[in-house]
């Protein structure tokens, strides 16, 4: 039994409206319409959905490693940027790394910056070695065949190239925007609390085609 799942069984609240708390989170509601339907605290119910958004954390990490057509990109998510701060060095933004299986799944990760040390103990964690790999043309991503990825294709935006046959990486930008509309509600988030908030994000868009609160109670007794 994870120490996740007993901190919900040592809770002062019923099985039944921990239940009730899950199937709300599984429809998307905020906490002050959960509070208001489950009639707790709205501080109780703000510490229940920590401890869910934790066990969805866990769960996407142990999540099966990529395979096939996989889009490989990063990105800044924060306040608007401040004048003088430009491109990957811009201030106060978080960066977060990306990996999209095309018509599946995304990993997302908070990284300190965009080097291949970083960058490359993800990919070799996280992709096969047989995958189609699609990049942008950031120089981190050069040396992605001499790790054994052979098949590797790139669209250089600053040559104004988008998409170059079946190479893009649409996927995994459709996805930052997704996410970022749906963080914007959430402002002045501390650090972990945003990375909660972006696993959720996550694990959602991967199963925006299935009801979520029989796998939600899952991930909590796993996870």
């Amino acid at each position: 039994m994870s120490s996740n799942y007993k901190r919900f069984k040592r809770a002062r609240i019923s099985d039944r409206k921990i239940r009730e708390i899950l199937r709300l989170f599984a429809v998307d509601l905020t906490a002050t319409q959960i509070a208001a339907l489950t009639r707790l605290n709205r501080n109780t119910v703000n510490r229940y959905l920590k401890l869910i958004r934790e066990a969805i954390a866990a769960f996407c990490k142990s999540e099966s490693p990529f395979s096939g057509e996989v889009e490989l990109d990063e990105c800044y998510f924060g306040p608007k940027r401040i004048p003088g701060k430009h491109g990957r060095g811009a201030a106060r933004k978080t960066l977060v790394f990306g990996i999209y299986k095309r018509n599946g799944s995304v990993y997302t990760e908070i990284v300190p910056n965009c080097s291949k040390q970083t960058l490359f103990a993800i990919i070799r964690g996280k992709v096969t070695l047989d995958s189609t790999v699609h990049t942008d043309g950031m120089r981190t991503y050069d040396s992605i065949v001499d790790m054994g990825y052979q098949k590797h294709y790139r669209v250089y935006h600053n040559r104004d190239e988008f998409v170059v046959g079946s190479s893009h990486i649409n996927g995994i930008e459709g996805f930052w925007g997704l996410a970022k509309v749906r963080l914007a509600k959430f402002r002045g988030m501390r650090p972990e609390t945003f990375y909660l908030h972006l696993k959720e994000c996550e694990f959602r868009f991967n199963y925006r085609k299935q009801n979520l609160y029989p796998i939600l109670l899952k991930i909590v007794k796993d996870f």
